[in-house]
């Protein structure tokens, strides 16, 4: 069961970045600004940027020297919460939440579906937009703006990735042409809804952290995503974690050791990635 850690005293700082009105969650390096950090955008997966343990994951990245931008990437819209399973329920509660559990997989089923592209990308071009400006001097001393992602904000960090679409202002020569990706580099753990077109037109280096058997992430989509990295030149890595369930790269209380061992690893693997880059 994945839990808050009560021990855990972060920096908390809630902000709302100019012209989008939308809430961001803002951890900085101890030392900063008196010491150089690089940008980091952190999408986050359904909980969103209220969860404690999506907060302490952002201040765990700014300890390392990055200035970390949490947006509300969801509109408010967060995902259904799950219901909890007491060992000393009854037969008679454990079969209810159950039942709970099967209503909950058709409401996210139904959540999903509204967390698409068309939606949270124009959200995250003006969070991006705002803090070029904002915050000129990370994106510099990092040469562009790095991402990480979990589960649902793991595809949007492919997005991020992608060659984008040109301004064309009704020129059809110029909508033909292609910018560069909006990051400079990236880091994913257990992708959620990736489709085999999210794998079109990747250029930001990217790894990717991934659950063996997760249905949210199937192991056929990322070997066909994997083939198509590599015929189109994308610098990756992919790492799977045989074991694990799907989400357990964010922080979280988990009572089996080989589940935390593989927690560190994987964020090992995603700030080496970061810094190398």
């Amino acid at each position: 069961m994945l839990k808050s850690s009560p021990q855990h005293k972060h920096r908390r700082r809630e902000s709302t970045v100019s012209r989008t009105d939308r809430p961001v969650y803002i951890s900085k390096p101890s030392d900063y600004p008196h010491a150089p950090a690089r940008l980091l955008l952190l999408l986050t997966g359904g909980t969103g940027i209220k969860s404690v343990n999506n907060q302490i994951q952002a201040d765990r990245f700014a300890s390392e020297g990055y200035l970390v931008l949490m947006p509300d990437m969801f509109g408010g819209d967060t995902a259904p919460a799950a219901p909890m399973v007491d060992d000393s329920a009854s037969l008679l509660e454990k079969f209810k939440i159950r039942a709970a559990e099967m209503a909950k997989s058709f409401v996210i089923d139904m959540w999903l579906a509204r967390i698409t592209p068309d939606k949270v990308m124009p959200r995250l071009h003006k969070v991006i937009e705002t803090a070029r400006e904002q915050h000129a001097e990370a994106t510099r001393h990092g040469d562009g703006i790095y991402a990480v992602g979990y589960c649902i904000g793991a595809r949007f960090v492919m997005h991020l990735a992608q060659e984008q679409e040109a301004t064309s202002d009704g020129d059809e020569e110029a909508a033909k042409q292609k910018e560069p990706p909006l990051i400079k580099a990236g880091a994913l753990a257990h992708p959620a809804s990736v489709a085999p077109d999210d794998f079109k037109g990747l250029k930001a280096p990217l790894s990717f952290v991934c659950v063996e058997n997760d249905p949210l992430f199937p192991d056929e989509v990322r070997s066909a995503g994997e083939d198509q990295m590599a015929d189109a030149n994308v610098e990756h890595e992919v790492q799977v974690y045989p074991g694990v369930p799907h989400g357990f790269a964010v922080v979280g209380e988990y009572q089996d050791q080989s589940i935390k061992d593989a927690q560190a690893t994987a964020y090992d693997q995603m700030l080496k990635w970061l810094q190398n880059h």
